[in-house]
């Protein structure tokens, strides 16, 4: 019975050391994973921008082969 409490201390201190070893962890790189995060979202947001600005920009019309006169005809009418 001595054996199995023996273990299962041993097992809670390993658990115990490795918690206290991720939160340092995180601690020390903190700041590195989020300028990470931070360029990674900018990234993503600079390669969607084009694409959203040409889905809102409106079709281009068709340029006329003709045109007519750049006076328009007078009808004899006053304005």
């Amino acid at each position: 019975m001595q054996k199995i409490f023996n273990l299962m201390a041993l097992l809670s201190f390993l658990v115990s050391g490795a918690s206290v070893a991720g939160a340092l962890y995180l601690y020390k790189n903190a700041d590195v994973m989020i300028e990470d995060a931070r360029e990674q979202v900018i990234k993503e947001i600079a390669e969607a921008i084009p694409k959203i600005v040409e889905e809102m920009m409106p079709d281009i019309p068709e340029v006329p082969t003709a045109t007519g006169g750049a006076i328009p005809p007078t009808t004899g009418l006053p304005f």
